[in-house]
């Protein structure tokens, strides 16, 4: 099995062994970190990083160009805080996706203001990455349930109790 591609969940209700969700860029490393798993996160926290500085640069451009129109102050005003709003709502969201699972009508919803705030969700992306590879926690929680939810199903006894030898 690649780390490309691997393997599909278990679908619910089989009886083989519960697989592990891959994570975007990480695959399944995440599980026993390894094949590459520690220059994985470094490469996706400089990736984060530098995608967020170019953002930043591009937003600067953005900034000198309503500064060159001569828009006037408030616009400019405008702008800036519902950009800065957008991408510390943006953040916030990322941030708690990294821990739960997002309901994906409010997901749908607010894809506007994630596209707005993109900075936000890269630099949550950046911050989550220098701990853990974003969603693992969320992941390994949800496969250690399913582990022990299948180690539940599958032992079974395997004799009946009620004809039991009684020592003497």
């Amino acid at each position: 099995m690649s780390d490309e591609h691997p393997t599909p969940p278990t679908p619910a209700g089989s009886t083989g062994d519960p697989r592990p969700e891959p994570l975007r860029f990480f695959g399944t490393t995440w599980v026993n970190h390894d094949h590459g798993y520690t220059r994985r996160r470094i490469a996706a926290s400089v990736g984060s990083l530098a995608a967020t500085a170019v953002s930043l640069l591009v937003l600067r451009f953005a900034y000198e160009g309503i500064q060159i129109a001569a828009i006037g102050g408030f616009v400019t005003v405008l702008v800036v805080a519902m950009f800065a709003i957008c991408s510390a709502l943006a953040f916030r969201h990322t941030w708690d996706g990294f821990s739960r699972r997002p309901d994906p009508d409010r997901q749908a919803s607010l894809r506007g203001l994630l596209a707005i705030g993109f900075v936000g969700s890269l630099l949550a992306y950046f911050v989550r990455s220098l701990t853990e590879a974003p969603g693992e926690k969320l992941h390994r929680e949800e496969y250690e349930t399913a582990l022990e939810q299948h180690e539940k199903r599958t032992t079974r006894r395997t004799r009946n109790p009620s004809k039991k030898r009684r020592k003497t």
